[in-house]
């Protein structure tokens, strides 16, 4: 017997018809009018269905795409009552995906062959001629079941992937960074696709959690992965999960980080790194919220908020076509520049605090606070590792401290700076304009352009002042 005409018409992935509200139906009979009845019957009730007449299209299409539920005849070849061809595919189901419910139904009035099919993994049974309300509270249990089943099995795969990071702190009272705090507060509630920009340590993964927690997906999962770190070979698998035996180490199947962030959200940091030969199937992803598993055909469909984040200039990259402009279209509907912690000062004391409250809790220590040293050289030091080395530095004093001060010796900075820190308070206010014309130039590495951009002078205004005060564009003194 041919397929049903009607089958193209269910709404499955792809086909431009609405999904069902209620779950996905696949159906196999290989009689036309037991079809077209519980086709009438089960589309009336918001599912979205399927049929097919044979085993074969069973297979091909729960490989194609993902049911919610399966109610399958026992016997398809005319004549055939012994069951052997349900039974025989109930075991390659199960084998395909050991998580759908599956309903067999036998039309025989024996119990017999529907006992064997529970004993080879079935859910439940179905005689014909059915009762309809039964049938429907059968599908109706079924289809919780299967979510159910689905919804632990991401959970567990969500623990093993998990880092066990927590969520970080968010301070941001410094004037660079309101913008910051508006945009987040505008985009936060929407399922718009967000890349966060900033150099290293600046905060990057914390934004995200805090967009993520204030969003409508909040309930669901915020799955992270840095996919700077993964090799071409592996980034695949970690994406978009794999079945098993699609490589040689393959032994189960995995969920990848698409269907663990499934109505939630996925960070993915360190997006400039993503292979260019990998950025045609996440755009897809984005495109069409389509995948399949790496050694699977079956497309499964996803519903995942992006958010991304990179201290590269990703313009700059897709300009020299090393990365995909369709791709940034796609990842920056809106883009949040963080600023670096040197260029936001009054965070410094706060930030300090929480950090020093955090680690004397952890290593139970009691530490009252800042030593005036420790303090001026938490604002003279440049922080090239941003709010991440603040924290390391921090970490550390608590754990060197002799009382309860920290002091600039538990601090370890890096810098010359810190060890003869530059009291502004105490200078006059010509000598709080030399070092400040110090600073920009050696920030902007003697680029007198860049400096006089960033004190807000003139090129002009700033050589005299260079001039006045015998500095040069390198920041050393003049001869």
């Amino acid at each position: 017997m041919t397929e049903p005409s009607s089958t193209p018409k269910t709404g499955l992935p792809g086909s431009g018809a609405p999904a069902g509200k209620n779950g996905r139906v696949l159906i196999a009979d290989d009689q036309e009018d037991v079809l077209h009845a519980l086709r009438l019957l089960v589309k009336g009730k918001g599912y979205e269905l399927h049929a097919v007449t044979s085993p074969a299209a069973v297979l091909e299409a729960v490989h194609a795409h993902e049911f919610d539920v399966a109610l399958i005849d026992l016997n398809y070849a005319r004549g055939t009552t012994t069951g052997r061809e349900g039974l025989d595919l109930l075991k390659q189901l199960r084998e395909v995906d050991g998580t759908l419910p599956v309903v067999v139904m036998t039309a025989w009035g024996s119990v017999e062959g529907a006992v064997e099919a529970i004993r080879n993994g079935a859910r439940d049974f179905i005689e014909k001629p059915w009762d309809n309300s039964r049938l429907l509270a059968t599908l109706r249990a079924q289809v919780e079941l299967g979510r159910a089943l689905r919804r632990t099995r991401r959970l567990e795969s969500e623990k093993r992937t998990s880092d066990g990071s927590d969520t970080g702190v968010f301070i941001a009272q410094s004037a660079a960074m309101q913008p910051v705090r508006t945009i987040m507060e505008r985009v936060a509630p929407s399922d718009a696709n967000v890349l966060i920009l900033g150099e290293h340590g600046t905060g990057k993964e914390v934004v995200a959690q805090r967009l993520h927690a204030a969003s409508k997906r909040a309930s669901r999962p915020l799955v992270t992965l840095n996919v700077g770190g993964l090799s071409e070979g592996v980034f695949e698998s970690e994406l978009f999960g794999h079945v098993k035996g699609a490589f040689t180490d393959a032994r189960a199947d995995r969920v990848g980080r698409f269907e663990l962030a499934d109505g939630g959200t996925l960070f993915l940091d360190e997006i400039a790194n993503i292979p260019l030969a990998q950025q045609a199937r996440l755009l897809r992803v984005l495109q069409t919220g389509e995948m399949e598993r790496v050694g699977s055909s079956r497309t499964r469909q996803v519903d995942v908020r992006i958010l991304s984040a990179t201290n590269a200039n990703l313009h700059k990259e897709a300009e020299e076509d090393r990365f995909r402009q369709d791709l940034l279209f796609r990842l920056n509907t809106i883009e949040i520049p963080l600023p670096p912690l040197r260029e936001r000062a009054e965070d410094i004391p706060l930030l300090a605090a929480h950090f020093m409250e955090k680690h004397a809790a952890r290593y139970g220590k009691t530490i009252a606070g800042l030593s005036e040293r420790a303090e001026v050289a938490l604002l003279e030091y440049s922080w090239p590792g941003n709010v991440r080395e603040l924290d390391h530095a921090i970490e550390r004093a608590v754990l060197m401290a002799g009382g309860d001060l920290l002091d600039l010796d538990d601090l370890g900075l890096r810098s010359s700076t810190a060890s003869s820190p530059v009291r502004m308070d105490r200078m006059t206010l010509d000598e709080v304009e030399r070092h400040v014309l110090q600073r920009a130039l050696e920030k902007y590495q003697g680029n007198v352009n860049l400096a006089a951009e960033h004190l807000g002078l003139s090129r002009s205004a700033l050589y005299r002042r260079l001039s006045r005060h015998g500095l040069q564009r390198g920041g050393g003194e003049t001869h």
